[in-house]
């Protein structure tokens, strides 16, 4: 018997975008279950409670099987221990980002050497796509429309 494939796609997700989104769609056809883990990360000071950021992924992955979110204020590798999984999902959109998920990638595995990070680039028409930029429109009420899924911007617009 083979060992499902769970794979942990942890972020702050502040708020979720299309790139985020085509990250969680194509890795359903590589590993057999996806947990979207989503930090507190009070450290950062998010727009979005994490009440908030966890009701958005929801929302916009309901249509997804084999997809859970979870919120999370611990470790990343407590968090895939105790969810048996081995695999961690992050995306990579430009040189800076290898530069400091290399890092992360071997702290993490210092800490468990069972944990594997997958690299996944977003497609090319949301490589531009962050969250942060989607905080910076939102404070100047520019066009986020085309950035997030449309479930989170119907959310997003009734918070604000």
């Amino acid at each position: 018997m083979t060992r499902k494939k769970t794979a942990l796609y942890p972020g702050t997700f502040d708020p979720i975008t299309n790139g985020h989104f085509d990250i969680i769609e194509r890795s359903l056809g590589l590993f057999d279950e996806i947990i979207i883990a989503v930090a507190s990360s009070e450290d950062k000071q998010p727009m979005f409670t994490l009440e908030e950021r966890i009701h958005m992924i929801k929302e916009a992955t309901h249509n997804l099987d084999h997809v859970s979110v979870v919120g999370f204020d611990n470790l990343t590798v407590e968090l895939a221990r105790a969810h048996d999984a081995n695999i961690l999902i992050r995306g990579l959109r430009t040189a800076s980002d290898f530069e400091y998920e290399l890092q992360l990638a071997y702290l993490n595995n210092s800490l468990d050497n069972s944990i594997e990070t997958v690299y996944l680039m977003p497609k090319l028409q949301h490589a531009f796509v962050s969250s942060s930029f989607i905080r910076n429109l939102l404070k100047f009420n520019g066009k986020i429309d085309h950035l997030l899924p449309k479930s989170v911007e119907e959310i997003i617009g009734n918070i604000r």
